[in-house]
């Protein structure tokens, strides 16, 4: 019987590629730019692996091993899913309904992976609405110490006053608390409606609806167009997109998910 090959090396054939993918390419893949920038990143000394300074032409495990730029965490596992969808009207922020019901989760129904939905919009109100699998991401996203900025598209109506953004950026006392917009302008106005862009970085039930009816503007429609620093842009009513490697990178910098 062959002597047991436990407690010694075990000699590797002279052409076998080493262990791990180049950290270059790794950050090239998570969207930090082109190979020859994200050497630059690491000859600058932005960028650490697993807590420590790395170096160039280092190779990494994506899956565990655990990256930084700038002290922030750039998201490598492969498993990890992004998706942003535009949420119509009348759709229940939910993955599942027992009613039958239309759902966000019929959106995304044909991926192997399980998602969440990250935050809510009421059956009334449409847009940007993310799902991933990224628990650490998605509760930073919607954990009110974080205050990640959420910018709606609003119509009311009739004309609205000047004074109204001020009165907003003040604060409107409801009564679970004062709430107070972090951005307001009109983006149109007519005799009979009124189209405002409103940003808050709190997510409580309603509370965009119910601020508006406080001052006297009931929403006639509500539209979510961003969170954070990821847009709705084009994306049709009831369709998905997956994030852009760079985008996730941009989230995981706005909720300072670092090392």
């Amino acid at each position: 019987m062959p002597p047991s090959a436990e407690g010694r090396d075990i000699p590797q054939p002279a052409n076998a590629e080493p262990a791990g993918v180049r950290l270059q390419k790794v950050l090239a893949v998570a969207g930090l730019g082109s190979r020859r920038a994200c050497e630059e990143l690491i000859t600058a000394g932005r960028v650490t692996v697993n807590g420590r300074d790395a170096r160039l032409g280092m190779r990494v495990d994506p899956e565990a091993d655990v990256v930084a730029v700038d002290g922030s965490a750039v998201p490598t596992a492969t498993g990890l899913v992004y998706v942003a969808i535009n949420k119509p009207r009348g759709m229940l922020s939910t993955m599942s309904d027992e009613r039958a019901r239309p759902c966000v989760g019929d959106l995304v129904a044909d991926l192997s992976t399980l998602l969440h939905h990250v935050g809510r919009l009421d059956a009334d109100s449409e847009g940007l609405l993310l799902l991933t699998n990224d628990g650490a991401l998605s509760h930073r996203l919607t954990h009110p110490s974080y205050g990640v900025l959420k910018t709606y598209l609003v119509e009311v109506d009739g004309v609205v006053p000047r004074s109204l953004g001020r009165q907003l950026r003040a604060g409107v006392e409801l009564e679970d608390g004062l709430v107070t917009a972090d951005g307001f302008r009109v983006v149109d106005s007519t005799p009979g409606r009124s189209v405002l862009e409103l940003s808050v970085h709190e997510g409580r039930k309603h509370v965009v609806r119910r601020a508006l009816a406080e001052v006297g503007y009931p929403v006639t429609r509500l539209v979510r167009v961003a969170v954070g620093p990821i847009r709705l842009g084009g994306l049709k009513p009831g369709r998905r997109r997956r994030l852009q490697p760079g985008e996730v990178h941009s989230l995981y910098r706005t909720v300072d998910l670092s090392t």
